[in-house]
C-alpha cells in the first residue's frame, strides 16, 4: 500500500485501472517467458548486495535479485528472510548495506511507492467499516478526488470478486474475503509491482482458483508479481519461476527445471514402465548418469544425475533397442522437493 501521507501524482489520477477479467487487454505486450527474463528492459525490482540486521540478528545477507514483468514465487522456511525481503521491497525499512530500487527509484521514497501495491500477511483493518468504505478511504488517503476514488473502488472490488459483498462489515469477513479486500486496496493506483505475502492463505478452493486466474491475468498485462507462499502446490499452479531463500540468502532463482538441473548431488527420481522392464533395467544400469534402478509394482524407479544428459541418452537407448515406453514420470521436480534439496531437509 502506498505511503498514506504522500499524495499521488496528479498526472496519474485519470489513469484507468487494469480492466476487469471480462475485458480483453488492449495493448500491453505479453511478459517474457518465465525462464527468459534477461531482456533489455530495466528491472522493476532490483536488489543489489542488500543486507539487513535486527540488532545482532541478520535478516537478509548480501541479496542480489532483479525482477521484470511476470510472476515469481518466493519460498523458504520460516525465518529464511522472506518477510524482510518483502518489507525492504515495499519501502517499509531501509537496507543497512546495498540498495533496493523500484523502477529506478529508492524503494523507501514516495516516488517508488507509486509503483508498489503491497498485501502484507497480517492485516489490521478498521473493523467497523464495510469493505467498500475501507477501500474508498484508502483511495482518498492516496490523494484521489472523491469521484475518482469511488470509480477506482468499484473497479477494484469487481476485479477481486468482492463487489456484491462489499457492504458487509470487515469484522464479519472470512479470511479469504479479507485477503481480497487487501488486494483491492493494493490495486487502487494501478501499480507496476505487486508484493503479495501469503495471498492464498485461508482462501477456499474456488477462491484460490479465482485468485490464481487473477494473478495470471495481471502478469499477462505487464505487472510484476512477487508472491511469498507456503502453499507450494498452489504456487506451482501460478508459476514455475521461483526465488528460494535460505538463512537470509537467495539460494537459487529460476525455473524449477533449471534449478533442479543444477542439483547433481541429488539424483532425479524417475518412474518408468515399458514392455521390457527387465531388459531396460539392465541397459539403464550401464549408463554413467544412473546411480540406481529398483523394480516395484510393474515400474522401474530410476535415480539419475545430470537430468538433461540422462534423458538424451535414454531417448537414444529406447529408440535403438525398440523398447516401448508405457509410462514416464519425474517424481521430485516440485517446488517442495527442490526446496527440500536446497535447504537440506524437508520443506515446510
Amino acid at each position: 500500500m502506498p505511503n498514506l501521507l504522500e499524495f499521488s501524482d496528479a498526472g496519474r489520477r485519470d489513469r484507468a485501472l487494469t480492466p476487469t477479467l471480462e475485458t480483453p487487454a488492449p495493448s500491453p505486450p505479453a511478459p517474457l517467458p518465465q525462464g527468459e527474463r534477461g531482456g533489455t528492459l530495466a528491472p522493476i525490482l532490483l536488489f543489489q548486495h542488500v543486507s539487513k540486521w535486527y540488532g545482532p540478528v541478520i535478516g537478509i545477507n548480501q541479496v542480489t535479485l532483479e525482477l521484470r514483468p511476470g510472476i515469481t514465487g518466493l519460498v523458504g522456511h520460516n525465518g529464511s528472510g522472506k518477510s524482510t525481503l518483502l518489507r525492504l521491497a515495499a519501502g517499509q525499512m531501509k537496507p543497512d548495506i546495498g540498495s533496493v530500487k523500484i523502477s529506478g527509484c529508492d524503494a523507501w521514497t514516495a516516488e517508488a511507492k507509486r509503483h508498489i501495491g503491497y498485501c502484507p500477511e497480517l492485516d489490521t483493518f478498521y473493523e467497523e467499516m464495510s469493505g467498500r468504505r475501507f477501500v474508498q478511504t484508502m483511495a482518498r488517503l492516496c490523494g484521489y478526488p472523491r469521484a475518482e476514488a469511488l470509480r477506482r473502488t468499484e473497479e477494484t472490488l469487481t476485479l477481486v470478486g468482492m463487489n456484491d459483498r462489499a457492504e458487509r462489515r470487515l469484522a464479519g469477513y472470512s479470511k479469504g474475503m479479507r485477503q481480497r479486500i487487501k488486494l483491492a486496496q493494493a490495486l487502487l493506483h494501478d501499480p507496476e509491482l505487486l508484493l503479495l505475502d501469503e495471498p492464498l492463505s485461508g482462501i477456499d478452493p474456488i477462491g484460490r482458483r479465482e485468485s490464481i486466474e487473477l494473478f495470471r491475468e495481471l502478469a499477462r498485462r505487464g505487472k510484476c508479481l512477487l508472491i511469498s507462499s507456503h502453499e507450494l502446490e498452489e504456487l506451482e499452479k501460478l508459476t514455475d519461476h521461483v526465488a528460494i531463500m535460505a538463512a537470509g540468502r537467495i539460494a537459487a532463482v529460476g525455473t524449477l527445471t533449471q534449478i533442479r538441473d543444477l542439483l547433481d548431488d541429488h539424483p532425479l527420481s524417475i518412474r518408468i514402465a515399458s514392455d521390457q522392464n527387465r531388459v531396460l533395467a539392465a541397459l539403464l544400469l550401464d549408463l554413467d548418469d544412473v546411480v540406481g534402478v529398483d523394480r516395484s509394482d510393474g515400474y522401474l524407479l530410476v535415480r539419475a544425475k545430470n537430468p538433461r544428459r540422462f534423458f538424451q541418452r535414454f531417448g537414444e537407448l529406447v529408440l535403438d533397442r525398440m523398447i516401448e515406453i508405457q509410462h514416464l514420470e519425474t517424481l521430485d521436480e516440485s517446488t517442495h522437493d527442490v526446496l527440500g534439496y536446497l535447504l537440506g531437509g524437508k520443506a515446510r
